[in-house]
């Protein structure tokens, strides 16, 4: 069972669901510590003050404000935990809308919202119901950690998921990362779309969906446990300049098409072919010539 991370209520309106939060996530990134190379020994962090020149135990370290280098202000947990604040007890919802309208680069961490005791049942379920038959996603606060934050709340299955999510102001703006003006032809841009295709899936299943960098690692330590030599990395392909970038999609195509077992393999079509006016041609001469033959 996952560990509870924060405790408190879901606020809709006059409604209150007493919830617990569980991270919806799981890390599964092997671990390295640090250690002396020359003896092998662990290779710690240690917490000394300053002033005393000694370390100090958890049970004598506090959280404060720094105000000048010689002041500190000393911010208690009790001091955290009754703030002024009406989401520092609750996750409160302030709107719904679309979830198309919420920019994914806002979207972060999962958490899971477990309904706490029996007498959240019914008001936990009803906001599951009314947001799956809404297609909508809530927006709410919340205090968490020593700060607000806003979240985006969504139904999975029958279980309420709140995402953090960034305020506007934490989002770089993009703009000077723009290239230079370019233009492209419709060709080009139908090659690109001929490209999607080939790669396109209905679901993210299978081994190239996998954590490949886990299972290397993991192959490099049970090799340096055996004594063995761990194996080696194939040498990277250089990628080729593009020179020509009809060329390229067409050649991209191929191989997606080849490495999903698809023997018959169609050039991109181009945008001078939809006018087919060597067809009508073609047409008009057999049509002349089906008199004579007979």
């Amino acid at each position: 069972m996952p560990r509870t991370v924060w405790s408190g209520a879901i606020s809709f309106g006059l409604v209150t669901v007493p919830i617990n939060v569980v991270s919806a996530t799981e890390d599964h990134s092997v671990r390295f510590h640090q250690y002396h190379v020359a003896d092998g020994g662990r290779v710690r962090y240690r917490k000394v003050c300053e002033l005393e020149d000694r370390e100090v135990a958890q049970s004598e370290i506090g959280k404060g404000y720094e105000l000048t280098k010689t002041q500190v202000i000393p911010i208690t947990d009790e001091d955290l935990s009754n703030l002024p604040l009406p989401t520092a007890k609750a996750i409160e919802i302030e709107a719904f809308v679309p979830l198309e309208s919420i920019d994914p680069i806002r979207i972060g961490e999962g958490y899971y919202l477990q309904p706490k005791e029996q007498v959240a049942a019914k008001p936990y379920k009803l906001l599951v119901q009314a947001l799956g038959r809404s297609s909508r996603v809530a927006v709410a606060k919340y205090a968490w950690s020593g700060r607000e934050r806003l979240g985006l709340l969504r139904v999975k299955g029958d279980v309420l998921v709140l995402h953090a999510m960034r305020w506007p102001d934490e989002i770089r703006d993009p703009t000077e990362l723009l290239p230079p003006p370019v233009e492209l032809s419709d060709d080009e841009i139908d090659g690109a779309l001929a490209l999607m295709d080939t790669m396109t899936r209905d679901d993210l299943e299978g081994d190239e969906f996998k954590d490949t960098y886990t299972e290397a690692i993991t192959q490099v330590i049970e090799a340096k446990r055996e004594d063995r030599e761990p194996p080696t990395a194939p040498e990277p392909e250089k990628p080729p300049q593009i020179v020509d970038l009809m060329a390229a999609l067409q050649e991209s195509v191929t191989k997606a098409k080849a490495s999903r077992g698809e023997a018959e393999v169609h050039e991109i079509p181009k945008k001078a072919a939809k006018k087919h006016p060597a067809k009508k041609t073609a047409a008009k001469k057999t049509t002349s010539r089906r008199p004579r033959s007979a």
